[in-house]
Protein backbone atom coordinates (compact mmCIF):
# COMPACT_ATOMS: atom_id res chain seq x y z
CA UNK A 1 0.00 0.00 0.00
CA UNK A 2 1.32 3.61 -1.09
CA UNK A 3 0.85 6.33 1.52
CA UNK A 4 0.08 9.72 0.65
CA UNK A 5 2.79 11.83 1.96
CA UNK A 6 0.94 15.17 1.84
CA UNK A 7 -2.75 13.14 3.44
CA UNK A 8 -0.30 12.49 6.57
CA UNK A 9 0.97 15.46 6.51
CA UNK A 10 -2.27 17.12 6.25
CA UNK A 11 -3.74 14.68 9.03
CA UNK A 12 -1.07 15.15 11.00
CA UNK A 13 -1.59 18.96 10.94
CA UNK A 14 -4.70 19.32 11.50
CA UNK A 15 -3.65 17.03 14.46
CA UNK A 16 -1.66 19.05 15.98
CA UNK A 17 -3.50 21.98 15.17
CA UNK A 18 -6.09 20.48 18.15
CA UNK A 19 -3.56 18.84 20.08
CA UNK A 20 -0.05 19.70 19.86
CA UNK A 21 0.95 17.69 22.35
CA UNK A 22 -0.42 14.53 20.22
CA UNK A 23 2.29 11.80 20.41
CA UNK A 24 3.17 9.76 16.87
CA UNK A 25 1.06 6.96 17.61
CA UNK A 26 -2.02 9.31 17.60
CA UNK A 27 -0.51 11.08 14.36
CA UNK A 28 -0.18 7.62 12.93
CA UNK A 29 -3.57 6.86 13.80
CA UNK A 30 -5.43 10.30 12.39
CA UNK A 31 -3.58 9.45 9.62
CA UNK A 32 -4.82 5.64 8.77
CA UNK A 33 -1.67 4.47 8.87
CA UNK A 34 0.54 2.31 11.49
CA UNK A 35 3.59 4.09 13.69
CA UNK A 36 6.01 1.78 11.77
CA UNK A 37 5.08 3.08 8.34
CA UNK A 38 4.82 7.06 10.11
CA UNK A 39 8.54 6.97 10.70
CA UNK A 40 9.49 5.21 7.52
CA UNK A 41 8.65 8.71 5.78
CA UNK A 42 9.68 10.73 9.27
CA UNK A 43 12.51 9.56 11.18
CA UNK A 44 10.38 11.37 14.20
CA UNK A 45 8.46 13.62 15.45
CA UNK A 46 11.09 17.12 14.55
CA UNK A 47 11.26 15.54 11.12
CA UNK A 48 7.79 15.89 10.91
CA UNK A 49 7.37 18.85 12.46
CA UNK A 50 10.19 20.38 9.83
CA UNK A 51 8.22 18.77 7.10
CA UNK A 52 4.93 20.80 8.33
CA UNK A 53 7.09 23.79 8.69
CA UNK A 54 7.76 23.35 4.78
CA UNK A 55 4.10 23.10 4.00
CA UNK A 56 3.53 26.35 6.36
CA UNK A 57 6.12 27.83 4.64
CA UNK A 58 4.25 26.88 1.16
CA UNK A 59 0.84 28.05 2.19
CA UNK A 60 1.42 30.94 3.60
CA UNK A 61 3.55 31.93 0.66
CA UNK A 62 0.69 31.36 -1.80
CA UNK A 63 -1.64 32.72 1.00
CA UNK A 64 0.00 35.97 0.00
CA UNK A 65 0.44 35.23 -3.83
CA UNK A 66 -3.39 35.11 -3.93
CA UNK A 67 -4.29 38.08 -1.46
CA UNK A 68 -2.07 40.37 -3.83
CA UNK A 69 -0.50 42.19 -0.52
CA UNK A 70 1.20 44.72 -3.41
CA UNK A 71 -2.00 45.66 -5.04
CA UNK A 72 -4.41 48.59 -3.80
CA UNK A 73 -4.91 50.13 -0.69
CA UNK A 74 -2.90 48.51 1.99
CA UNK A 75 -6.05 47.83 4.78
CA UNK A 76 -7.62 46.18 1.79
CA UNK A 77 -4.46 44.10 1.06
CA UNK A 78 -4.19 42.94 5.08
CA UNK A 79 -8.21 41.95 4.92
CA UNK A 80 -7.77 39.71 1.77
CA UNK A 81 -4.33 38.39 3.31
CA UNK A 82 -6.64 37.27 6.48
CA UNK A 83 -9.08 35.89 4.30
CA UNK A 84 -6.33 34.01 2.42
CA UNK A 85 -4.99 32.68 5.41
CA UNK A 86 -7.86 30.90 6.45
CA UNK A 87 -7.62 27.44 5.04
CA UNK A 88 -3.78 27.13 6.68
CA UNK A 89 -4.55 29.48 10.05
CA UNK A 90 -4.72 26.23 12.02
CA UNK A 91 -1.08 24.83 11.05
CA UNK A 92 0.16 28.34 11.12
CA UNK A 93 -0.91 28.43 14.89
CA UNK A 94 0.57 25.63 15.56
CA UNK A 95 3.77 26.22 13.90
CA UNK A 96 4.13 30.04 15.38
CA UNK A 97 4.11 28.39 18.82
CA UNK A 98 6.17 24.89 18.21
CA UNK A 99 9.40 26.22 19.96
CA UNK A 100 11.84 23.33 18.84
CA UNK A 101 11.33 25.47 15.59
CA UNK A 102 13.65 28.27 16.23
CA UNK A 103 16.03 26.28 18.71
CA UNK A 104 18.55 25.98 15.76
CA UNK A 105 17.33 29.78 14.14
CA UNK A 106 14.63 31.01 11.65
CA UNK A 107 13.99 28.93 8.42
CA UNK A 108 14.96 31.18 5.76
CA UNK A 109 11.37 30.52 4.36
CA UNK A 110 9.76 32.43 7.60
CA UNK A 111 11.97 35.04 6.39
CA UNK A 112 11.27 35.88 3.25
CA UNK A 113 7.82 35.52 4.63
CA UNK A 114 8.27 37.89 7.14
CA UNK A 115 9.56 40.40 4.97
CA UNK A 116 6.65 40.58 2.17
CA UNK A 117 4.37 41.01 5.63
CA UNK A 118 6.34 43.88 7.20
CA UNK A 119 6.66 45.35 3.10
CA UNK A 120 2.84 45.71 3.86
CA UNK A 121 2.93 47.47 6.69
CA UNK A 122 5.44 49.73 5.93
CA UNK A 123 3.70 50.79 2.71
CA UNK A 124 0.36 51.11 4.34
CA UNK A 125 2.33 53.58 6.81
CA UNK A 126 3.59 55.36 3.74
CA UNK A 127 0.48 55.56 2.33
CA UNK A 128 -0.73 57.15 5.42
CA UNK A 129 -3.20 54.37 6.30
CA UNK A 130 -1.08 52.89 9.48
CA UNK A 131 0.25 54.06 12.40
CA UNK A 132 3.59 55.54 12.93
CA UNK A 133 3.95 54.57 16.42
CA UNK A 134 3.73 51.02 16.02
CA UNK A 135 6.36 49.64 14.33
CA UNK A 136 6.13 47.28 11.17
CA UNK A 137 7.79 44.57 12.80
CA UNK A 138 5.25 44.95 15.49
CA UNK A 139 2.32 44.80 13.25
CA UNK A 140 3.37 42.17 11.65
CA UNK A 141 3.80 39.94 15.37
CA UNK A 142 0.45 41.30 15.75
CA UNK A 143 -1.13 39.90 12.61
CA UNK A 144 0.36 36.26 13.27
CA UNK A 145 -0.91 36.37 16.70
CA UNK A 146 -4.61 37.16 15.75
CA UNK A 147 -4.36 34.93 12.51
CA UNK A 148 -3.09 32.42 15.23
CA UNK A 149 -5.79 33.35 17.73
CA UNK A 150 -8.67 33.24 15.50
CA UNK A 151 -7.99 29.83 14.42
CA UNK A 152 -7.66 28.29 17.93
CA UNK A 153 -11.29 30.32 18.41
CA UNK A 154 -12.60 28.88 15.63
CA UNK A 155 -11.32 25.84 16.47
CA UNK A 156 -12.82 26.27 20.21
CA UNK A 157 -16.05 26.96 18.65
CA UNK A 158 -15.65 30.36 20.75
CA UNK A 159 -15.98 32.02 16.97
CA UNK A 160 -18.25 31.07 13.97
CA UNK A 161 -16.11 30.16 11.17
CA UNK A 162 -17.62 32.71 9.05
CA UNK A 163 -16.66 35.18 11.26
CA UNK A 164 -12.91 34.58 11.78
CA UNK A 165 -11.60 37.04 9.08
CA UNK A 166 -13.77 40.01 9.92
CA UNK A 167 -12.88 39.78 13.36
CA UNK A 168 -9.22 39.43 13.12
CA UNK A 169 -9.36 42.38 10.64
CA UNK A 170 -11.20 44.37 12.64
CA UNK A 171 -9.25 44.25 15.64
CA UNK A 172 -5.91 44.05 13.86
CA UNK A 173 -6.77 47.32 11.57
CA UNK A 174 -8.89 48.83 14.15
CA UNK A 175 -5.25 49.07 16.60
CA UNK A 176 -3.30 49.95 13.42
CA UNK A 177 -5.02 52.51 11.69
CA UNK A 178 -4.09 56.20 12.16
CA UNK A 179 -7.03 58.41 13.81
CA UNK A 180 -7.80 61.82 13.08
CA UNK A 181 -7.65 63.52 16.67
CA UNK A 182 -10.84 65.61 17.65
Amino acid sequence: MSVDRDHVLKEAAGLLTRKATASMDEIARAAGISRATLHRHFAGRDALVRALEDLGIRQFGHALDRAGTEEGDAADAVRRLIAETESAAGLLAFLFCENQLYEAGVNEGWNRLDARVTALFVRGQEEGTFRLDLSPAWLTEAFYGLVGSGAWAVQEGRVAAKDRTRMVAELLLGGAERRTKP
